[in-house]
């Protein structure tokens, strides 16, 4: 099974390398380690600069219900995984700047992860961040450059082995509804919830954030760790708007009474909500979709 493109395209090969050699079917391997069968030989290509899925034991599909679901396994890590930036060659710039705000989320949560956070993740993470966020500017002005593509390609993947080991959280479980209802791609749906989870975590990741606060705002070194956490955040809000990211839930078609089905549906996440650094609740999974939906604060729904 050879799969070119991105990270839906890539995790489809491999559920089809897996359940053409399996006897399993779909509907009960969802979850964490229950795919145990065989597969087919498998190689991967990725096209974008995102998902990091050319080397993750991960697919993820939307099911007939709009339910975003996962299959996790170490079956369906890839034989081979080619990085050829050429592929990533025209990759438009709100494409580009979308995934490669994912591959950054996926940096992040590793770093910040609740459980599994090691210091092998860790060193995948910061260096994946490093490359990332010297270059997601670059490849949105000028997406001609390849070795700016070749940076980007190589920052994702390294950011793909690092939330392998250290799972992905909150920013993952409140972007998977946006894109399963409103048909969202995953990079731009984990954009749009980036900035208000950023906040939401400050209290518990404060030390964590101001660790990798450097790394995207080299002014944050002699800052106190307070400031240095916050400035991160800035930091991060810089890029997406520099990148040209869509700021607002509004923007793609959310409306306010849409949000209780969202912060539902987010809720269901269970298998990456435990990994965010801060609890969170039905009400704050609501409150940061409704900030997220227009860029202003409101009550949580009762």
């Amino acid at each position: 099974m050879v799969s070119v493109g991105g990270g839906s395209a890539l995790d489809t090969a491999k559920l089809v390398a897996y359940l053409a050699k399996s006897a399993d079917r779909l509907d009960d391997i969802y979850g964490v380690g229950l795919a145990k069968g065989e597969r087919l030989p498998l190689v991967l290509a990725p096209t974008t600069a995102g998902t990091g899925s050319e080397v993750t034991p991960i697919a993820i599909v939307t099911t007939p219900t709009t339910e975003k679901k996962g299959v996790v396994s170490p079956r369906l890590l890839p034989d081979w995984a080619i990085l050829d930036p050429e592929l990533t060659l025209g990759l438009p710039p709100q494409v580009t700047a979308a995934t490669g705000v994912d591959a950054m989320v996926h940096a992040i949560e590793a770093y910040t992860s609740r459980h599994r956070k090691n210091p092998i993740s860790d060193q995948l993470a910061r260096q994946a961040l490093s490359l990332l966020s010297a270059n997601i500017r670059e490849v949105c002005r000028n997406g001609s450059n390849l070795d700016a593509r070749a940076q980007m390609l190589l920052g994702s993947m390294l950011a793909g082995m690092a939330f392998a080991n250290a799972p992905v959280a909150a920013v993952h479980a409140l972007a998977y509804p946006i894109g399963a209802i409103f048909h969202v791609p995953h990079g731009l749906s984990n954009a749009l919830v980036l900035m208000g989870v950023l906040r939401f975590n400050l209290p518990e990741a404060e030390r964590l954030y101001a660790e990798l606060a450097p790394i995207v705002d080299p002014a944050a070194r002699d800052l106190p760790p307070a400031e240095a956490a916050r400035a991160f955040v800035e930091a991060l809000g810089a890029i997406c708007r520099d990148c040209g990211v869509p700021s607002t839930l509004a923007e793609v078609g959310v409306r306010e009474e849409d949000l209780t089905r969202l912060a539902e549906d987010a809720m269901k996440q269970t298998r990456l909500l435990v990994n965010n650094p801060r609890e969170v609740t039905y009400a704050d999974a609501y409150a940061i979709y409704s900030e997220a939906l227009d860029g202003k604060l409101r009550q949580a729904a009762a």
